[in-house]
């Protein structure tokens, strides 16, 4: 479905409109654009009489794309977003560290090492910096919704999933059976690889030999 956000003159969400209303409404000048993308336009004066309809947010949590939906009570879906998550936090950091590090290096040679006096690295119960991007990347997608869309409930969409217990039930009633994998019984894979083909080449099944 193809609609416009409204805001009141207070920038408060209200129900959206159809376009042609928009389009009406910016004709008369009682409306002015607030954001072009999305399209969202705000009313100049508070009207008379206004209507909110429930509306519900659906948001399917991910570690590189969020997925994100705004439907009606009559499931007719409003909005529709995908959120690309960052994930070279960890790369980032790293290059830093070897910034402060090469500078540090350069200019104060002389001061002692610093390394102990992090107070956000030794608190208990921290989030490390990658897992703290990923959950404000969900909430700003939210507020951002909650912004242009008058929501009345969300719904997360999370799920785990085990793929060892999917090819087998039985480690849901024996954890131990978790430790009998593919490589049970060998050193690594390569030599559960090796057993499990005779050693032999499966490109020319032992046609070619090495001399």
């Amino acid at each position: 479905m193809n609609v416009v956000s409204v805001l009141s003159p207070e920038r408060a969400p209200l129900s959206p409109c159809q376009p042609v209303i928009a389009r009406l409404l910016l004709a008369q000048g009682k409306a002015k654009v607030r954001h072009r993308t999305p399209f969202t336009r705000q009313l100049l004066a508070q009207p008379e009489q206004t209507y909110a309809q429930p509306l519900t947010h659906g948001v399917d949590t991910g570690s590189t794309i969020i997925g994100s939906a705004v439907s009606n009570e009559r499931g007719s879906v409003l909005s529709l977003s995908e959120v690309q998550i960052r994930n070279d936090i960890t790369e980032t950091m790293k290059e830093r560290a070897r910034a402060r590090r090469n500078r540090r290096n350069r200019k104060t040679r002389y001061r002692a090492a610093r390394w102990l006096n992090r107070q956000h690295s030794i608190k208990q119960g921290r989030l490390s910096p990658t897992m703290k991007s990923k959950i404000d990347a969900h909430l700003r997608e939210i507020r951002f919704v909650r912004s242009l869309l008058p929501i009345t409930s969300i719904v997360l969409e999370t799920g785990t999933f085990n793929p060892h217990a999917l090819k087998n039930p039985e480690v849901l009633h024996n954890k131990w059976l978790y430790q009998k994998g593919i490589n049970d019984g060998f050193a690594n894979t390569k030599a559960s690889v090796l057993t499990r083909d005779g050693y032999m080449c499966q490109h020319c099944k032992g046609k070619s030999k090495w001399r």
